[in-house]
Protein backbone atom coordinates (compact mmCIF):
# COMPACT_ATOMS: atom_id res chain seq x y z
CA UNK A 1 0.00 0.00 0.00
CA UNK A 2 1.46 3.64 -1.00
CA UNK A 3 1.66 6.47 1.43
CA UNK A 4 -1.37 7.68 -0.80
CA UNK A 5 -3.16 5.13 -0.18
CA UNK A 6 -2.50 5.32 3.67
CA UNK A 7 -3.01 8.59 4.04
CA UNK A 8 -6.95 8.54 2.18
CA UNK A 9 -8.85 5.67 2.74
CA UNK A 10 -11.97 5.02 1.03
CA UNK A 11 -15.14 3.78 2.82
CA UNK A 12 -17.03 1.33 0.23
CA UNK A 13 -20.69 0.86 0.05
CA UNK A 14 -21.24 -2.22 2.27
CA UNK A 15 -23.35 -4.98 1.78
CA UNK A 16 -26.19 -4.76 4.84
CA UNK A 17 -28.09 -7.17 4.23
CA UNK A 18 -27.85 -10.57 2.68
CA UNK A 19 -26.95 -10.32 -1.15
CA UNK A 20 -27.79 -6.79 -1.50
CA UNK A 21 -26.27 -5.67 -4.94
CA UNK A 22 -27.31 -2.01 -4.35
CA UNK A 23 -28.57 1.01 -2.32
CA UNK A 24 -29.84 4.82 -2.48
CA UNK A 25 -28.21 7.22 -1.23
CA UNK A 26 -30.86 9.29 1.11
CA UNK A 27 -28.66 11.63 3.34
CA UNK A 28 -25.12 12.67 3.84
CA UNK A 29 -24.55 14.03 7.65
CA UNK A 30 -20.90 14.57 6.43
CA UNK A 31 -19.26 17.28 3.69
CA UNK A 32 -15.99 17.60 2.55
CA UNK A 33 -13.81 19.29 5.22
CA UNK A 34 -15.53 17.85 8.63
CA UNK A 35 -13.57 15.71 10.60
CA UNK A 36 -15.26 11.78 11.54
CA UNK A 37 -14.74 9.31 13.71
CA UNK A 38 -14.56 5.67 13.68
CA UNK A 39 -18.32 4.51 14.45
CA UNK A 40 -19.59 7.83 13.18
CA UNK A 41 -22.88 7.47 11.11
CA UNK A 42 -22.06 9.34 7.71
CA UNK A 43 -24.67 8.40 6.06
CA UNK A 44 -28.28 6.97 5.53
CA UNK A 45 -28.98 4.92 2.61
CA UNK A 46 -31.94 2.75 1.42
CA UNK A 47 -31.41 -1.01 0.56
CA UNK A 48 -34.39 -3.31 -1.15
CA UNK A 49 -35.00 -4.01 2.69
CA UNK A 50 -34.53 -1.24 5.24
CA UNK A 51 -32.83 2.29 5.73
CA UNK A 52 -30.17 1.85 7.49
CA UNK A 53 -27.65 4.24 8.71
CA UNK A 54 -23.58 3.86 7.69
CA UNK A 55 -20.83 4.51 10.15
CA UNK A 56 -17.25 4.65 8.83
CA UNK A 57 -14.79 2.65 10.85
CA UNK A 58 -11.81 5.00 10.58
CA UNK A 59 -10.67 8.91 12.33
CA UNK A 60 -9.84 11.56 9.93
CA UNK A 61 -11.16 14.70 7.73
CA UNK A 62 -13.62 13.91 4.83
CA UNK A 63 -11.82 14.40 1.80
CA UNK A 64 -14.20 13.88 -0.62
CA UNK A 65 -17.74 12.34 -1.09
CA UNK A 66 -18.28 10.69 -4.27
CA UNK A 67 -22.45 10.48 -4.59
CA UNK A 68 -24.94 13.03 -4.40
CA UNK A 69 -27.95 12.43 -2.43
CA UNK A 70 -30.30 9.68 -4.13
CA UNK A 71 -27.88 8.30 -5.97
CA UNK A 72 -27.94 4.15 -6.50
CA UNK A 73 -24.72 3.19 -6.09
CA UNK A 74 -23.47 -0.63 -6.34
CA UNK A 75 -22.19 -2.18 -3.15
CA UNK A 76 -18.29 -2.45 -2.97
CA UNK A 77 -18.15 0.96 -5.15
CA UNK A 78 -16.07 3.88 -2.94
CA UNK A 79 -18.76 6.22 -1.64
CA UNK A 80 -16.52 8.52 0.71
CA UNK A 81 -13.03 9.23 1.07
CA UNK A 82 -11.13 10.77 4.28
CA UNK A 83 -7.94 12.17 4.87
CA UNK A 84 -6.41 9.90 7.97
CA UNK A 85 -3.38 12.24 8.20
CA UNK A 86 -4.49 15.67 7.25
CA UNK A 87 -1.40 17.31 9.14
CA UNK A 88 0.85 16.01 6.56
CA UNK A 89 -0.10 19.00 4.44
CA UNK A 90 -2.66 20.53 2.25
CA UNK A 91 -1.81 18.43 -1.12
CA UNK A 92 -1.14 14.32 -1.06
CA UNK A 93 2.25 12.90 -1.87
CA UNK A 94 3.00 11.97 -5.79
CA UNK A 95 4.79 9.75 -7.49
CA UNK A 96 8.49 9.98 -8.66
CA UNK A 97 8.02 10.85 -12.05
CA UNK A 98 9.62 8.62 -14.85
CA UNK A 99 12.49 8.86 -16.33
CA UNK A 100 12.80 11.88 -19.02
CA UNK A 101 8.98 12.86 -18.43
CA UNK A 102 7.87 16.25 -16.22
CA UNK A 103 5.91 15.27 -13.23
CA UNK A 104 2.12 16.29 -13.53
CA UNK A 105 0.85 17.64 -10.66
CA UNK A 106 -1.90 15.52 -8.90
CA UNK A 107 -5.16 16.40 -8.90
CA UNK A 108 -4.97 17.42 -5.04
CA UNK A 109 -2.09 19.65 -5.55
CA UNK A 110 -3.97 22.01 -8.17
CA UNK A 111 -4.58 25.34 -7.95
CA UNK A 112 -7.84 27.02 -6.23
CA UNK A 113 -10.81 27.56 -9.16
CA UNK A 114 -10.42 30.89 -8.97
CA UNK A 115 -6.53 31.29 -9.85
CA UNK A 116 -7.58 28.55 -12.76
CA UNK A 117 -10.09 30.62 -14.39
CA UNK A 118 -12.57 27.42 -13.22
CA UNK A 119 -15.76 27.09 -11.53
CA UNK A 120 -16.99 24.83 -9.07
CA UNK A 121 -18.26 21.42 -9.87
CA UNK A 122 -20.10 19.01 -8.11
CA UNK A 123 -17.89 16.74 -5.90
CA UNK A 124 -16.10 14.05 -7.41
CA UNK A 125 -16.62 15.25 -11.16
CA UNK A 126 -13.59 17.67 -11.35
CA UNK A 127 -13.55 21.22 -11.97
CA UNK A 128 -15.72 22.74 -14.82
CA UNK A 129 -14.74 25.10 -17.43
CA UNK A 130 -15.83 28.86 -16.38
CA UNK A 131 -16.67 29.65 -20.27
CA UNK A 132 -18.58 28.05 -22.85
CA UNK A 133 -16.99 24.87 -24.83
CA UNK A 134 -16.22 25.90 -28.55
CA UNK A 135 -16.94 23.19 -30.93
CA UNK A 136 -13.29 22.19 -32.32
CA UNK A 137 -12.65 23.95 -35.72
CA UNK A 138 -11.81 22.22 -38.66
CA UNK A 139 -8.51 22.79 -40.06
CA UNK A 140 -7.80 24.79 -43.76
CA UNK A 141 -6.65 22.58 -46.31
CA UNK A 142 -2.86 22.54 -46.27
CA UNK A 143 -2.90 23.76 -42.49
CA UNK A 144 -0.99 22.17 -40.06
CA UNK A 145 -2.16 20.29 -37.68
CA UNK A 146 -2.97 22.18 -33.89
CA UNK A 147 -0.53 20.71 -30.84
CA UNK A 148 -1.35 17.85 -28.55
CA UNK A 149 -3.61 18.99 -25.82
CA UNK A 150 -2.24 19.58 -23.61
CA UNK A 151 -2.37 16.49 -20.04
CA UNK A 152 -4.67 16.10 -17.23
CA UNK A 153 -4.06 18.65 -14.54
CA UNK A 154 -1.95 21.23 -16.81
CA UNK A 155 -3.04 24.68 -17.63
CA UNK A 156 -4.94 24.91 -20.86
CA UNK A 157 -2.91 27.29 -22.94
CA UNK A 158 -4.57 30.43 -24.18
CA UNK A 159 -6.71 29.39 -27.56
CA UNK A 160 -5.68 31.14 -30.57
CA UNK A 161 -7.71 33.80 -32.46
CA UNK A 162 -9.88 32.37 -35.00
CA UNK A 163 -8.40 31.85 -38.22
CA UNK A 164 -10.45 34.23 -40.56
CA UNK A 165 -13.34 32.45 -42.52
CA UNK A 166 -12.65 32.10 -46.54
CA UNK A 167 -14.27 34.31 -48.94
CA UNK A 168 -17.19 31.38 -49.73
CA UNK A 169 -17.70 31.10 -46.47
CA UNK A 170 -19.19 34.72 -45.51
CA UNK A 171 -23.11 35.04 -46.07
CA UNK A 172 -24.23 37.33 -48.33
CA UNK A 173 -26.62 39.81 -47.45
CA UNK A 174 -30.33 38.43 -47.27
CA UNK A 175 -33.15 40.92 -47.58
CA UNK A 176 -35.12 41.35 -44.22
CA UNK A 177 -37.57 38.64 -43.62
CA UNK A 178 -41.25 39.01 -44.55
CA UNK A 179 -43.24 38.64 -41.73
CA UNK A 180 -46.94 37.40 -41.05
CA UNK A 181 -50.23 39.05 -39.64
CA UNK A 182 -48.76 37.76 -35.85
CA UNK A 183 -45.24 39.70 -36.15
CA UNK A 184 -43.50 35.94 -37.34
CA UNK A 185 -41.40 35.07 -40.11
CA UNK A 186 -43.44 33.64 -42.43
CA UNK A 187 -41.24 31.29 -43.41
CA UNK A 188 -37.98 29.99 -40.85
CA UNK A 189 -35.23 30.84 -42.69
CA UNK A 190 -32.78 27.80 -42.97
CA UNK A 191 -30.69 26.31 -45.66
CA UNK A 192 -31.66 22.77 -47.07
CA UNK A 193 -28.98 20.63 -45.46
CA UNK A 194 -30.48 22.18 -41.85
CA UNK A 195 -34.01 21.65 -43.18
CA UNK A 196 -33.26 17.95 -44.28
CA UNK A 197 -31.21 17.69 -40.93
CA UNK A 198 -34.55 19.25 -38.41
CA UNK A 199 -36.81 17.03 -40.54
CA UNK A 200 -34.91 13.72 -39.69
CA UNK A 201 -34.58 14.69 -36.44
CA UNK A 202 -38.30 15.59 -35.83
CA UNK A 203 -37.65 19.40 -35.04
CA UNK A 204 -40.39 21.97 -35.85
CA UNK A 205 -38.43 24.77 -37.09
CA UNK A 206 -41.27 27.16 -36.30
CA UNK A 207 -40.04 26.49 -32.27
CA UNK A 208 -36.57 27.33 -33.14
CA UNK A 209 -34.64 30.02 -32.27
CA UNK A 210 -32.39 30.87 -34.80
CA UNK A 211 -28.72 32.11 -34.05
CA UNK A 212 -27.68 33.16 -37.33
CA UNK A 213 -27.35 36.25 -39.15
CA UNK A 214 -30.52 37.84 -40.20
CA UNK A 215 -32.40 35.44 -38.72
CA UNK A 216 -31.37 32.28 -40.28
CA UNK A 217 -31.18 28.63 -38.24
CA UNK A 218 -27.94 27.11 -38.26
CA UNK A 219 -27.48 23.13 -37.65
CA UNK A 220 -26.11 23.91 -33.88
CA UNK A 221 -30.20 25.65 -33.15
CA UNK A 222 -31.30 22.37 -35.05
CA UNK A 223 -29.12 19.96 -32.46
CA UNK A 224 -29.69 22.70 -29.31
CA UNK A 225 -33.70 21.70 -29.88
CA UNK A 226 -33.01 18.30 -30.16
CA UNK A 227 -31.45 17.57 -27.15
CA UNK A 228 -34.06 20.05 -25.08
CA UNK A 229 -36.95 17.74 -26.62
CA UNK A 230 -34.84 14.86 -25.48
CA UNK A 231 -33.89 15.74 -22.08
CA UNK A 232 -37.70 16.78 -20.90
CA UNK A 233 -38.61 13.14 -22.72
CA UNK A 234 -36.30 11.46 -20.24
CA UNK A 235 -37.08 14.02 -17.28
CA UNK A 236 -39.48 11.98 -14.68
CA UNK A 237 -42.56 14.04 -14.37
CA UNK A 238 -42.25 14.73 -10.44
CA UNK A 239 -43.36 18.01 -9.22
CA UNK A 240 -46.43 19.12 -9.20
CA UNK A 241 -46.15 21.89 -11.39
CA UNK A 242 -46.36 19.75 -14.71
CA UNK A 243 -49.72 19.05 -13.91
CA UNK A 244 -51.09 21.45 -16.07
CA UNK A 245 -49.34 19.63 -18.44
CA UNK A 246 -50.50 16.70 -18.01
CA UNK A 247 -52.30 14.57 -15.28
CA UNK A 248 -49.83 11.90 -14.17
CA UNK A 249 -46.93 11.43 -12.07
CA UNK A 250 -44.13 9.08 -12.25
CA UNK A 251 -41.88 7.72 -9.22
CA UNK A 252 -38.88 5.87 -9.77
CA UNK A 253 -39.32 1.93 -8.45
CA UNK A 254 -36.69 1.52 -6.52
CA UNK A 255 -35.36 0.51 -2.97
CA UNK A 256 -37.90 -1.08 -0.54
CA UNK A 257 -40.84 -0.58 -2.70
CA UNK A 258 -39.35 -2.65 -5.98
CA UNK A 259 -38.20 -5.09 -3.36
CA UNK A 260 -41.71 -5.67 -2.52
CA UNK A 261 -43.27 -5.51 -5.49
CA UNK A 262 -40.75 -8.54 -7.09
CA UNK A 263 -40.95 -10.42 -4.13
CA UNK A 264 -45.28 -10.20 -4.04
CA UNK A 265 -44.75 -11.18 -8.03
CA UNK A 266 -42.31 -14.37 -7.13
CA UNK A 267 -44.64 -15.02 -4.27
CA UNK A 268 -48.10 -15.51 -6.09
CA UNK A 269 -46.50 -17.13 -9.17
CA UNK A 270 -44.47 -19.59 -7.49
CA UNK A 271 -46.61 -20.66 -4.20
CA UNK A 272 -50.06 -21.73 -5.07
CA UNK A 273 -52.30 -19.63 -2.57
CA UNK A 274 -55.72 -20.98 -1.17
CA UNK A 275 -57.49 -18.24 1.32
CA UNK A 276 -60.38 -19.30 3.73
CA UNK A 277 -62.51 -16.64 5.59
CA UNK A 278 -64.33 -16.38 8.97
CA UNK A 279 -66.17 -13.90 11.10
CA UNK A 280 -66.44 -14.16 14.47
CA UNK A 281 -67.71 -12.69 17.77
CA UNK A 282 -64.95 -10.69 19.30
CA UNK A 283 -66.59 -9.28 22.28
CA UNK A 284 -64.71 -10.88 24.65
CA UNK A 285 -61.33 -10.19 23.26
CA UNK A 286 -62.40 -6.33 23.12
CA UNK A 287 -63.57 -6.14 26.81
CA UNK A 288 -60.48 -8.44 27.55
CA UNK A 289 -58.50 -5.41 25.69
CA UNK A 290 -59.81 -2.34 27.45
CA UNK A 291 -59.27 -4.94 31.12
CA UNK A 292 -55.53 -5.37 30.08
CA UNK A 293 -55.03 -1.70 29.39
CA UNK A 294 -55.74 -1.34 33.47
CA UNK A 295 -53.77 -3.91 34.43
CA UNK A 296 -50.82 -2.64 36.29
CA UNK A 297 -48.48 -5.43 34.74
CA UNK A 298 -49.18 -4.10 31.33
CA UNK A 299 -48.09 -0.41 32.10
CA UNK A 300 -46.61 1.50 29.84
CA UNK A 301 -46.89 -1.29 27.42
CA UNK A 302 -49.00 -0.98 24.10
CA UNK A 303 -52.23 -3.00 24.45
CA UNK A 304 -54.61 -3.28 21.65
CA UNK A 305 -56.70 -6.14 19.53
CA UNK A 306 -53.68 -7.19 17.36
CA UNK A 307 -51.97 -8.18 20.65
CA UNK A 308 -54.70 -10.70 21.13
CA UNK A 309 -54.58 -11.71 17.60
CA UNK A 310 -50.97 -12.38 18.03
CA UNK A 311 -51.12 -14.02 21.06
CA UNK A 312 -54.39 -16.25 19.61
CA UNK A 313 -51.95 -17.35 16.31
CA UNK A 314 -48.98 -18.35 18.35
CA UNK A 315 -51.67 -20.56 20.37
CA UNK A 316 -53.14 -22.10 17.10
CA UNK A 317 -49.41 -22.65 15.52
CA UNK A 318 -48.26 -24.57 19.21
CA UNK A 319 -51.77 -26.36 18.03
CA UNK A 320 -50.84 -27.29 14.82
CA UNK A 321 -47.15 -26.68 14.28
CA UNK A 322 -47.07 -28.38 10.42
CA UNK A 323 -48.52 -24.77 9.25
CA UNK A 324 -45.14 -23.33 10.80
CA UNK A 325 -42.69 -24.71 7.58
CA UNK A 326 -41.47 -23.28 4.00
CA UNK A 327 -40.98 -25.16 1.06
CA UNK A 328 -37.28 -25.71 -0.25
CA UNK A 329 -37.91 -25.59 -3.74
CA UNK A 330 -33.97 -26.87 -4.30
CA UNK A 331 -33.96 -29.53 -2.40
CA UNK A 332 -37.44 -30.85 -2.34
CA UNK A 333 -38.40 -30.81 1.23
CA UNK A 334 -40.43 -29.02 3.89
CA UNK A 335 -38.81 -27.59 6.33
CA UNK A 336 -40.21 -27.69 9.45
CA UNK A 337 -39.51 -25.02 12.09
CA UNK A 338 -39.78 -25.31 15.95
CA UNK A 339 -39.64 -21.44 16.19
CA UNK A 340 -42.06 -18.89 15.47
CA UNK A 341 -41.22 -15.54 14.00
CA UNK A 342 -43.82 -13.64 14.16
CA UNK A 343 -44.15 -11.13 11.05
CA UNK A 344 -46.05 -7.94 11.54
CA UNK A 345 -47.10 -5.90 7.82
CA UNK A 346 -46.37 -2.09 8.75
CA UNK A 347 -47.27 0.05 6.07
CA UNK A 348 -44.24 3.07 5.79
CA UNK A 349 -43.88 6.20 3.50
CA UNK A 350 -40.96 4.01 1.40
CA UNK A 351 -43.62 0.86 1.32
CA UNK A 352 -44.84 -1.72 2.85
CA UNK A 353 -41.84 -3.57 5.19
CA UNK A 354 -42.15 -6.86 7.02
CA UNK A 355 -40.06 -6.87 10.25
CA UNK A 356 -40.94 -10.21 12.64
CA UNK A 357 -40.64 -10.89 16.14
CA UNK A 358 -37.85 -13.51 17.02
CA UNK A 359 -38.77 -16.38 18.77
CA UNK A 360 -42.43 -15.38 19.74
CA UNK A 361 -43.74 -18.17 20.60
CA UNK A 362 -41.57 -18.55 23.74
CA UNK A 363 -43.12 -14.76 24.89
CA UNK A 364 -45.48 -14.17 27.68
CA UNK A 365 -47.97 -11.34 26.88
CA UNK A 366 -46.44 -8.24 28.29
CA UNK A 367 -43.23 -9.40 26.60
CA UNK A 368 -45.08 -9.92 22.96
CA UNK A 369 -46.65 -6.32 23.89
CA UNK A 370 -43.33 -4.78 24.13
CA UNK A 371 -41.63 -6.17 21.25
CA UNK A 372 -44.62 -5.42 19.16
CA UNK A 373 -44.45 -1.53 20.37
CA UNK A 374 -40.86 -1.67 19.51
CA UNK A 375 -41.54 -3.38 16.28
CA UNK A 376 -44.49 -0.68 15.05
CA UNK A 377 -42.08 2.31 16.92
CA UNK A 378 -38.91 1.36 14.74
CA UNK A 379 -41.00 0.89 11.12
CA UNK A 380 -42.50 4.39 11.32
CA UNK A 381 -39.61 5.89 12.14
CA UNK A 382 -37.78 4.22 8.79
CA UNK A 383 -35.21 2.26 11.44
CA UNK A 384 -35.99 -1.03 10.56
CA UNK A 385 -32.79 -2.71 10.01
CA UNK A 386 -32.91 -5.98 7.36
CA UNK A 387 -31.85 -8.32 10.37
CA UNK A 388 -35.22 -7.51 11.86
CA UNK A 389 -37.02 -8.49 8.28
CA UNK A 390 -35.06 -11.92 7.83
CA UNK A 391 -36.09 -15.34 8.77
CA UNK A 392 -39.80 -14.78 9.65
CA UNK A 393 -42.20 -18.03 9.34
CA UNK A 394 -45.98 -16.53 9.45
CA UNK A 395 -47.34 -13.11 9.02
CA UNK A 396 -49.96 -10.92 10.45
CA UNK A 397 -51.91 -7.83 7.99
CA UNK A 398 -54.00 -5.50 9.91
CA UNK A 399 -56.31 -4.44 7.16
CA UNK A 400 -58.48 -3.44 9.34
CA UNK A 401 -56.52 -0.24 11.08
CA UNK A 402 -57.98 1.23 7.10
CA UNK A 403 -61.47 -0.01 8.14
CA UNK A 404 -61.37 -3.16 5.39
CA UNK A 405 -63.28 -6.42 6.63
CA UNK A 406 -61.01 -8.92 5.30
CA UNK A 407 -58.86 -9.60 1.97
CA UNK A 408 -56.93 -12.40 0.68
CA UNK A 409 -53.00 -11.43 1.63
CA UNK A 410 -50.50 -12.46 -0.45
CA UNK A 411 -47.61 -15.16 1.13
CA UNK A 412 -44.44 -13.34 2.50
CA UNK A 413 -41.86 -15.12 0.57
CA UNK A 414 -40.63 -18.41 2.08
CA UNK A 415 -43.42 -18.37 4.64
CA UNK A 416 -46.18 -20.76 4.48
CA UNK A 417 -49.11 -18.37 6.20
CA UNK A 418 -50.36 -15.12 6.16
CA UNK A 419 -52.93 -13.89 8.21
CA UNK A 420 -55.15 -10.83 7.59
CA UNK A 421 -56.98 -9.07 10.64
CA UNK A 422 -59.99 -6.93 9.45
CA UNK A 423 -61.94 -4.37 11.30
CA UNK A 424 -64.17 -4.56 13.94
CA UNK A 425 -67.29 -3.19 13.96
CA UNK A 426 -70.61 -3.58 16.05
CA UNK A 427 -72.72 -5.71 14.11
CA UNK A 428 -76.28 -7.62 15.25
CA UNK A 429 -75.28 -11.23 16.03
CA UNK A 430 -77.28 -14.24 17.41
CA UNK A 431 -75.91 -14.48 21.16
CA UNK A 432 -77.24 -16.79 23.42
CA UNK A 433 -80.39 -17.74 21.19
CA UNK A 434 -81.31 -13.79 20.51
CA UNK A 435 -80.19 -10.98 17.86
CA UNK A 436 -77.98 -8.20 19.78
CA UNK A 437 -75.27 -6.02 19.11
CA UNK A 438 -71.83 -7.70 19.56
CA UNK A 439 -68.30 -7.23 18.30
CA UNK A 440 -67.50 -8.79 14.91
CA UNK A 441 -64.80 -9.00 12.90
CA UNK A 442 -63.42 -11.23 9.84
CA UNK A 443 -60.02 -13.70 9.69
CA UNK A 444 -58.43 -14.56 6.63
CA UNK A 445 -55.86 -16.95 5.99
CA UNK A 446 -53.82 -17.58 2.81
CA UNK A 447 -51.61 -20.58 3.22
CA UNK A 448 -49.57 -22.34 0.73
CA UNK A 449 -50.96 -25.20 -1.02
CA UNK A 450 -48.01 -27.33 -1.71
CA UNK A 451 -47.25 -28.27 2.00
CA UNK A 452 -50.43 -26.52 3.94
CA UNK A 453 -53.80 -28.86 2.73
CA UNK A 454 -57.04 -27.72 3.32
CA UNK A 455 -57.43 -29.66 6.87
CA UNK A 456 -54.39 -28.24 8.19
CA UNK A 457 -55.44 -24.75 7.25
CA UNK A 458 -58.88 -24.53 8.54
CA UNK A 459 -57.82 -25.99 11.86
CA UNK A 460 -55.60 -23.17 12.38
CA UNK A 461 -57.92 -20.91 11.09
CA UNK A 462 -60.75 -21.95 13.27
CA UNK A 463 -58.75 -22.02 16.86
CA UNK A 464 -57.62 -18.65 16.26
CA UNK A 465 -61.42 -17.63 15.47
CA UNK A 466 -62.00 -19.75 18.71
CA UNK A 467 -59.25 -18.06 20.95
CA UNK A 468 -60.42 -14.85 19.88
CA UNK A 469 -64.21 -15.53 20.44
CA UNK A 470 -63.38 -16.99 24.09
CA UNK A 471 -60.20 -15.43 25.11
CA UNK A 472 -60.30 -17.83 28.03
CA UNK A 473 -58.77 -20.68 25.87
CA UNK A 474 -55.36 -18.68 26.18
CA UNK A 475 -54.79 -20.04 29.33
CA UNK A 476 -57.05 -23.24 28.71
CA UNK A 477 -54.97 -24.02 25.55
CA UNK A 478 -51.71 -22.91 26.60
Amino acid sequence: MTAVEQRFREFKMPDVGEGLTEAEILKWFVAPGDTVTDGQVVCEVETAKAAVELPIPFDGVVHEVRFDEGTTVDVGTPIISVDTDPGAGEAAPQAAPAAGKPAEAPAAEAEPAEKEGRQANLVGYGAAPASTKRRPRKPLPGSQRSAPAPSAGAPAPQEPAPAPAPPEAVPSPSPAPELNGSGRTARPLAKPPVRKLAKDLGIDLEAVTPSGPDGIITREDVHAAAEAVQTARETPVTAPSRAVEGRERRVPVKGVRKATAQAMVNSAFTAPHVTEFVTVDVTRTMKLVADLKQDPAMAGLRVNPLLLVAKALLVAIRRNPDVNATWDEDNQEIVYKDYVNLGIAAATPRGLIVPNIKDAHAKTLPELASALGELVTTAREGKTTPAAMSGGTVTITNVGVFGIDAGTPILNPGESAILAFGAVKLQPWVHKGEVKPRQVTTLALSFDHRLVDGELGSKVLADVAAVLERPKRLITWA
